[in-house]
């Protein structure tokens, strides 16, 4: 009942488009413009290293710091876009060629450096950004941005930040657009000589400074997105595991956790290595390998930063404690957060408008994980567990080139999963899915990539033309309406079907079972007939448990 009224609420969006769906809810302003758009002077450069080095102060909570930031000209260019908040401060930048101070203009959460001189295609230029300032206090981590400034239990520092959405430029000055990562990046962090840094990566060094302060050095050999890039700093006992792949290579974990909870969770983390296992036979070996996983303990519940995942879920079962089916004894942000290092930190969308590439495939993972520890139909009873969180509310494609955030439901992440359950029984091959699903991820690891490389890669597999599907799945807020009518004939009935959809050329099959027994049948928009061998409307069902579909019968 409660799915039914949630579609009946949402019935006036019916046939808005994508795109007349956020043009009459919103104006874009030149700020979202800024931090959103590919304009010439971001799409000019192209990053190739960070190194950020900071001093963090808890009490006064702020940073002091630079980065250096290494960059190659894509195109001749005199001026270029960095991205801080305006509530931080810009203290000089650098040419380290010849250490020239450069001029600067803030515009809102962007400012623009001016080389001095032009930098010819192809030419390479690393410049130092000095700034400082205390940043943004998150008030409801992770699902605002910000720092998260905490004591634990007995009352000492305990800090981290988490920052998808609002961008990385929150905290620290970076090209803040998810089109450009840099290819390595180094992390070193100065904080109070009692507590420890963790970042992204390996630790490769700790040097004590004059002032009661320690540097820990990080580095990070893959490409990042900014908003992966994370600090957490705390009392951490530390201890490791060694997971070994299908080809016997062994992978390092490491656990970083509040020193009381070590025990707790030296037990608790036994979990990761049946997550990695699933998570390799269905995409393949762990993608950020030589720079290691980690799980780290943070203030707030969870984020996907890549190697060092924040985990905040009180060694509990599901979410919370909740969140999953009574029976079913699993950490979801163990689960979850592992599976965004293939969906969200190795496969990257270039626009979060296109958010749904990272969070419904990495939700569809949760239930491929059920079915690797329990089997398909527990996978296909978990996936009908969080079917009353779709909301159809709005198109799960977002606006592109304003850096969209502002979502109102969380249909990206469980319609979006619903999506590809529904892609798996509508090409009703399951050897053929799962070579969709590892070779996807095997010839786009460690990449960006935009939904319509995914479209064609399915399109190619299959030999057939989803694009009607996920025209209609993802560009409109409401799902397909299969109407039916069944009429007895004799010892036999006769049933009437058609789609009622937005999409003229949709013509997804949909899942029938007579009398125990599966089959597809092919409706389209126009009415069609059927005879099938019932003579009792109970031996008839409509597998909805399979199908993102709502139900008609006329």
């Amino acid at each position: 009942m409660r799915y039914i009224i949630i579609l009946l609420m949402i019935s006036p969006l019916w046939a808005i488009s994508q795109d007349d769906y956020y043009i009459k809810r919103n104006t874009f302003s030149e700020e979202d413009t800024l931090r959103g758009q590919l304009s010439f002077a971001r799409t000019c450069y192209d990053v190739k290293r960070y190194n950020l080095d900071i001093k963090i102060n808890p009490e006064q909570k702020s940073i002091i710091g630079y980065v250096d930031m290494t960059f190659e000209a894509v195109e001749e260019f005199l001026t270029l876009q960095v991205d801080l908040f305006a509530n931080m401060n810009i203290d000089k930048v650098l040419r380290l060629d010849n250490y020239e101070e450069l001029q600067t203009k803030r515009r809102y959460h962007a400012f623009f450096v001016n080389l001095g001189k032009r930098l010819a295609k192809g030419k390479r230029l690393t410049i130092r950004i000095f700034y400082s300032g205390n940043p943004i206090e998150a008030r409801r981590a992770p699902w605002d941005g910000g720092f998260v400034w905490q004591k634990d239990q007995k009352g000492r520092d305990w800090i981290g930040v988490a920052c998808e959405g609002d961008g990385a430029s929150m905290w620290w000055p970076n090209k803040d657009h998810l089109s450009d990562e840099p290819d390595s990046m180094e992390i070193r962090v100065a904080v109070p000589r009692d507590l420890m840094c963790v970042a992204n990566g390996n630790l490769i060094g700790e040097e004590e400074m004059e002032d009661d302060y320690k540097k820990y050095i990080w580095e990070v050999t893959y490409p990042i997105n900014n908003y992966n890039v994370s600090v957490n700093i705390a009392h951490y006992a530390h201890f490791t595991d060694t997971y070994t792949a299908e080809d016997s290579e062994e992978l390092q974990l490491d656990y970083y956790v509040l020193d009381y909870n070590l025990e707790k969770a030296k037990k608790h983390f036994k979990q990761v290595k049946p997550t990695l296992r699933c998570f390799e036979h269905y995409f393949g070996k762990y993608p950020f390998w030589n720079d290691g996983y980690a799980l780290v303990e943070t203030p707030y519940l969870g984020m996907e930063h890549q190697g060092a995942i924040a985990y905040g879920n009180q060694y509990k079962r599901g979410y919370l404690g909740g969140g999953v089916p009574r029976d079913m004894d699993f950490d979801y942000i163990i689960v979850h957060e592992t599976g965004h290092e293939y969906f969200g930190n190795s496969i990257s969308c270039n626009d979060h408008a296109e958010m749904w590439l990272h969070e419904s495939f990495t939700t569809y993972m949760e239930a491929l994980y059920v079915e690797c520890t329990m089997g398909y139909k527990d996978a296909v009873r978990y996936l009908n567990y969080q079917r009353s969180n779709i909301s159809n509310s709005e198109p799960i494609l977002g606006p592109m080139d304003v850096n969209w955030k502002d979502w109102k439901s969380s249909d990206h992440y469980y319609k979006g999963a619903w999506i590809l359950h529904t892609l798996r029984h509508a090409i009703n091959d399951d050897e053929l899915w799962f070579d969709i699903l590892k070779s996807f991820h095997q010839n786009n690891k460690i990449k960006n990539i935009t939904s319509q490389d995914f479209y064609d890669f399915v399109n190619e597999k299959t030999g057939k033309d989803f694009s009607y599907f996920f025209k209609q799945y993802l560009k409109y807020p409401n799902i397909p309406i299969f109407q039916y009518s069944l009429k007895r004939k004799g010892k036999k009935c006769i049933l009437k079907y058609k789609w009622n959809v937005d999409v003229s050329e949709f013509n997804m099959p949909v899942g029938i079972e007579i009398k125990g027994e599966n089959k597809l049948i092919f409706p389209t928009k126009e009415w069609q007939k059927k005879v099938i061998d019932i003579n009792k409307e109970k031996d008839f069902k409509i597998l909805k448990e399979l199908f993102l579909i709502k139900v008609e019968k006329n």
